[in-house]
Formats: C-alpha cells, sequence, structure tokens
C-alpha cells in the first residue's frame, strides 16, 4: 500500500493487472461508457484526477499508469519504447474487455492512444486529445537540438540522478505556477524518486529522435479515422509541444472541434480541468 498518496486529492483505489510479467496500476472509477485516459512523461494517472472526478458520476473513467510510472512496475531491463507502451495498452484493453471506448490522451500518450484507434477503430467511439504530435521530430530544432544533450553522458546523469524530468520539467511546463503546489508537485516526485524508477522517462526523452517512424506510420494512416469525431484541447502557453502543432492536426482533421486555453501550459488536465470536464461531457 502506497502511503504518501494524499487521499483528499487521489481517493481511488489502487487496481493491478499483470500484462507481461509486470504489474500495471488503473484507476477505474464509475459506471457508464469508457473513457480511457493516457498521460505522457512524466506524469501518471495522478494528472487526471479531477477529471475522473468530474466525469466518474456520468462514466467509467480508467486511467492506467505506463509501464515505469506512477504506481506500475518499473522494470530496469523494461521494453520503454513507444511502440511496446502501445502494444502493453491493447493488452490492457483486451484484457479488461473494455468496449465501445473514448479516449482522451496527452503528450507521450496520445500517440500511444492513437496507435489503438489506428488498430482497433470500431472499438472507439470518439476521440479528446491535447497537447501532443504524432509525426516525426527529427528535423525539429525545438526537439533535435536538447535530444542530442539528452543521448549524452550527461542527458543520461540529468534523467536519472537528478530527476530533471520531475523536478525541472514540471514546473516549467506549468503557465499558471500556483496550480503546481509543492504538496501536488510531490505526488509526481514520489513517483519517480529514485534512478531506478526514472529509466522510463529518460527512455522517452530518446523516444523523441527514435521514434520517428513510428510517429510516422501512424500519421499516414490517419485518414482512415477521420471520420471519428475528434475534440482538441491546447494549453497555448506550452513551452515544450508548440502551438504550432495544432494547425497540422487541424489540416488533417477538419472537421474536428478545437478549445484553445489561452492561460494554460503543457498540463492542461492540471491548470484547467473545470473546463476540460464541462468540455467533455458535452462531447462524449
Amino acid at each position: 500500500m502506497v502511503t504518501w498518496i494524499d487521499k483528499n486529492e487521489f481517493p481511488f483505489k489502487q487496481n493491478f493487472i499483470e500484462i507481461d510479467g509486470n504489474k500495471i496500476h488503473y484507476v477505474d472509477e464509475g459506471t457508464g461508457p469508457v473513457i480511457l485516459m493516457m498521460h505522457g512523461t512524466p506524469e501518471w494517472s495522478f494528472g487526471f484526477r479531477n477529471i475522473i472526478k468530474g466525469l466518474s458520476p456520468q462514466y467509467r473513467c480508467i486511467a492506467p499508469d505506463l509501464l515505469g510510472f506512477g504506481l506500475s512496475d518499473k522494470p530496469v531491463y523494461g521494453d520503454y519504447t513507444c511502440k511496446a507502451h502501445a502494444a502493453r495498452l491493447e493488452k490492457f484493453i483486451v484484457t479488461l474487455g473494455l468496449k465501445n471506448i473514448r479516449l482522451l490522451a496527452n503528450d507521450f500518450g496520445g500517440a500511444i492512444a492513437m496507435s489503438y484507434a489506428l488498430n482497433e477503430p470500431d472499438n472507439v467511439e470518439k476521440i479528446s486529445l491535447f497537447n501532443t504530435w504524432m509525426w516525426s521530430l527529427n528535423n525539429d530544432k525545438h526537439f533535435s537540438t536538447p535530444a542530442k544533450i539528452m543521448g549524452t553522458f550527461v542527458g543520461r546523469m540529468l534523467y536519472l540522478r537528478f530527476g530533471f524530468a520531475v523536478n525541472v520539467m514540471i514546473p516549467q511546463a506549468f503557465a499558471d505556477k500556483s496550480k503546481l503546489t509543492p504538496q501536488i508537485h510531490q505526488h509526481y516526485k514520489n513517483a519517480l524518486s529514485t534512478p531506478d524508477e526514472r529509466i522510463a522517462t529518460y527512455a522517452f526523452a530518446k523516444e523523441l529522435m527514435d521514434a520517428g517512424l513510428w510517429w510516422d506510420g501512424l500519421w499516414n494512416r490517419l485518414e482512415t479515422i477521420r471520420y471519428k469525431p475528434f475534440l482538441f484541447f491546447w494549453g497555448m502557453q506550452d513551452k515544450f509541444i508548440p502551438a504550432r502543432f495544432l494547425p497540422r492536426w487541424q489540416d488533417a482533421l477538419p472537421s474536428t472541434q478545437v478549445i484553445k486555453l489561452e492561460n494554460a501550459g503543457h498540463f492542461v488536465q492540471e491548470e484547467a480541468p473545470g473546463r476540460m470536464v464541462a468540455e467533455l461531457k458535452k462531447f462524449f
């Protein structure tokens, strides 16, 4: 039993399922149509807590922690590629027998969730994404320049020994720093408190350059599900996933709904949960 979780903030039962020999933690709250929430880095299901509280009276809200994140197992030699995470998500959905899914995902979780939608479109009803991408970043200097540093010994040390992702990147990702209280920040820190527990976050840093072919493969299939209802939120003050990415989604999905949150950063679910809940109730 995890003792450092504030039950007022995260009052949910801890559920676990075994996939490929590892325990995956997930939240499963409420009854009704299924909403599956997929986080990015260095997050976990904790980030969706206010969304779950707002939607679980009407929906069955399911939020897994990716392998290597949150309360899921963090094997030192785990496969933490985006492709492997996507394969585990498919097994997760099959094992729980989830049907007629509504997806809500951000950051790295966006393409991981979209991979399922592209592979099993008949089991996905609607899709909501925010501050994410699904194409190669190799030629984008906004990503390729820092990625070169992260591929060095120094970058590895920053991520693993000093917890760069959770200690530095999370605060920078908030537009309204008051929303990241020390108590809230500690829940992210505690989930990634040792070098071994940070291996998955470092793997995602390397995936920025290594997963390009996988992302492009998904993007090239987007046409097959463009008929699905899409809703995009976008934190316009995001320093990491720039607002210039949004028009590319809109061009590819011209009928999508878009809600721009001018004063929010990367973690929209943390900074504007009330607005998200209100819009998601209408959309879902």
